[in-house]
């Protein structure tokens, strides 16, 4: 079953619908982040029937080194399978998810980058833009927890540090004990303070918490557009936001004016 938004016909399935701010894995691991979505923002969502909003999209770069299970990640939450034999991602791939938050349609656009040194000089090239920054390491190898700064800082030299949203995973939940997940955590979510970061930990085979994470990436990245695009749509009340144009209203008059507005460019 799907819900349809606007005139077009965007459809979105129901379990990608997000209608309040999904929660955090642990208080302590999203100490930049608040628990509900912004007044202005759903102020703006409830009064979408008077305004045009365009179909927005955030880019979100997947990081981390080789064989952590970016690609499993992004299976998983895509396209609801785990393979464990997958072959390692050769320079860039991406998938495209559709949501309807608050009433509002939203897509991130989920880059799955490769580990390997040799294509880094490839993958670099796909994280300019980025809205979200996920960096992934396996909870079973400390080294590549440590590795996680390198390419987050990559990453930040392509982007403006101001406009992302920096996120940490850790990966193969299933494959260590309580314990030793704790323990890790720890170090975690020291390092996730330092880059300012939200950190989660995630199992792709079994499922756990993987669908949580990124309606959180996806809730969080749509304020975040919301919050830019109200800033810039101050001189300009009747339009937020830019791109594909879809009326929930039907109001003629405006989509016209609209129009007319959008041809000269």
């Amino acid at each position: 079953m799907a819900t349809m938004l606007g005139q077009q016909g965007l459809h979105v399935t129901k379990d990608r619908v997000i209608s309040k701010m999904p929660q955090c894995y642990t208080p302590e691991s999203s100490i930049q982040y608040k628990s509900q979505f912004n007044q202005q923002v759903k102020n703006a969502c409830k009064q979408r029937h008077a305004v045009d909003l365009g179909l927005k999209m955030s880019k979100v770069v997947m990081l981390g080194d080789l064989y952590v299970g970016k690609t499993s990640l992004i299976n998983r939450f895509c396209k609801n399978v785990f393979d464990r034999d997958y072959k390692a991602t050769i320079g860039v791939d991406f998938e495209i998810e559709k949501f309807e938050i608050l009433g509002i349609p939203f897509n991130l656009q989920i880059w799955d980058t490769a580990g390997q040194e040799k294509f880094k000089c490839i993958a670099s090239t796909y994280y300019r833009g980025a809205q979200v920054i996920i960096t992934a390491f396996d909870l079973g190898d400390i080294q590549t927890l440590e590795n996680t700064k390198r390419w987050v800082q990559d990453a930040l030299r392509e982007n403006d540090p101001e406009a992302c949203s920096i996120f940490l995973v850790g990966t193969k939940k299933d494959t260590v004990t309580l314990a030793e997940c704790e323990r890790t955590e720890r170090d975690a979510i020291q390092f996730a303070r330092e880059f300012k970061a939200e950190y989660w930990s995630v199992s792709a085979k079994t499922g756990e918490h993987v669908k949580d994470f990124f309606f959180r990436v996806a809730a969080l990245a749509f304020e975040q557009s919301m919050m830019s695009q109200l800033e810039r749509s101050k001189d300009s009340p009747t339009q937020i936001g830019n791109g594909t144009l879809i009326n929930l209203e039907g109001n003629s008059a405006e989509k016209k004016e609209n129009e007319s507005q959008h041809a000269c460019c």
